[in-house]
């Protein structure tokens, strides 16, 4: 079952563009063998992080497909095919369904504002679209609305719905979800800073933004969790402190695929509306990456 698939550290990929602004496909299967080689428990691309809301539909059709012929079915593919329209969302699900992804990750509708009743009913249309797996994405700071708990539990009876990332911010919420929600719903964490906390009540894992460039040392530290070793995931967890501090000293890409590019990994810019990173902040990243001796700085 996928279900028993999804946990540990699951990257949120960046998409690299070129010089032009263009996907640079190479680029893309560069990251994805690195983390690959670095044993990561999945890959989450054309999330967030992925930049998704500037992404076209032939290329999200070819990121996928690259995605998928370079893990070739050692680690599972989550895609994100969320949206701010219902009909869309199912689309797109439905084009990621039929290329043969894993499972996708519907984020809570954006800009809308939906009442619970709202997001409720934008789930329950889409698994009765869809054969796939779904996670919710719970990111009530970018979405402007919060999955309630009780919300959730409703959203969790439906078919093929089997977790969520959370991402509120809030602890008491997320202690009251593992305390709610069934043991085989799974639990992800949406933030870096949040993983070990939320692994220490209950949580399996964390869809990272950091492990696009350290997958080794959140990888550890997570299996340091899931193994009940708190403590020695916990040294883990101050030494990347910094690091998950910066990478949302801006707007998540933008640190994360600034950082890739001091250390020499494929990235490339931004699609507006995002754009290059602050100088003063940038330089601070920099900074914070000196800390870790197996990023080499160009």
């Amino acid at each position: 079952m996928i279900n028993k698939k999804l946990s540990g550290c699951i990257t949120a990929m960046i998409t690299p563009f070129d010089n032009n602004l263009q996907v640079d496909y190479n680029g893309l299967r560069s990251n994805v063998k690195f983390q690959i080689q670095k044993e990561v428990s999945g890959l989450l691309p054309l999330g967030t992080t992925g930049e998704s809301p500037t992404i076209n539909d032939d290329e999200f059709q070819k990121i996928i497909t690259t995605v998928l012929e370079e893990t070739n079915g050692c680690v599972p593919v989550i895609v994100g095919t969320g949206t701010n329209s219902t009909q869309k969302t199912i689309e797109k699900t439905k084009k990621a369904e039929k290329l043969g992804v894993d499972a996708v990750l519907i984020v809570t509708p954006y800009y809308n504002k939906p009442t619970q009743e709202g997001i409720y009913r934008h789930f329950k249309s889409i698994t009765e679209s869809v054969n796939i797996p779904i996670l919710i994405y719970n990111i009530p700071g970018r979405t402007g609305t919060n999955i309630t708990t009780e919300t959730l539990i409703k959203i969790s009876k439906l078919d093929n719905i089997i977790g969520v990332k959370e991402a509120s911010g809030n602890i008491n919420q997320m202690i009251e979800v593992l305390e709610k929600l069934p043991e085989d719903f799974i639990v992800l964490s949406g933030d870096d800073s949040m993983t070990l906390p939320l692994m220490s009540v209950g949580g399996k894992g964390v869809i990272s933004v950091a492990s696009n460039i350290l997958p080794d040392r959140v990888l550890k530290m997570v299996k340091l969790a899931n193994s009940g070793k708190i403590n020695e995931a916990s040294k883990i967890h101050f030494e990347l402190m910094p690091l998950f501090k910066d990478l949302f000293i801006e707007t998540n890409p933008i640190p994360i695929k600034t950082a890739m590019s001091i250390v020499g990994m494929p990235s490339g810019n931004f699609r507006l509306p995002l754009c290059e990173m602050n100088q003063t902040n940038r330089e601070q990243l920099k900074k914070t990456l000196m800390l870790y001796n197996e990023l080499k700085i160009i």
